[in-house]
């Protein structure tokens, strides 16, 4: 610290501000790096989700915009019409709506 304050002329309060200004910025650094990695996380789980809902649908349905309702527990997509854009169950070749797995 005394030669801090040798070297560049503060004064030894002015010091510790850097010093916690240095500490604080830091943390705040490092505290976004979990968010990012819980990010990640998410993000690989819906590639593996996808994945799966890929290998169970039939051809010619938008996978890539499934998502799951809650109001059933199925997966619907969007498929765009010449006339309209509806919401379609997600099925798969033999026609059966796929669904996630109830939890009882």
């Amino acid at each position: 610290m005394k030669k801090l304050v040798a070297e560049t002329g503060i004064d030894g309060k002015m010091a510790m501000r850097v010093r916690l200004i240095g500490f604080v910025v830091a943390t705040l650094a490092l505290g976004g790096c979990s968010t990012l990695d819980g990010t990640a996380r998410e993000t690989r789980q819906q590639e593996a989700l996808q994945a799966q809902l890929f290998a169970l649908a039939a051809p010619d349905q938008d996978v890539a915009m499934a998502r799951l309702r809650p109001e059933d527990g199925c997966y619907w997509y969007r498929h765009a019409g010449r006339v309209e854009t509806t919401e379609l169950p997600l099925r798969t070749p033999g026609g059966q709506q796929i669904c996630a797995p109830s939890e009882t």
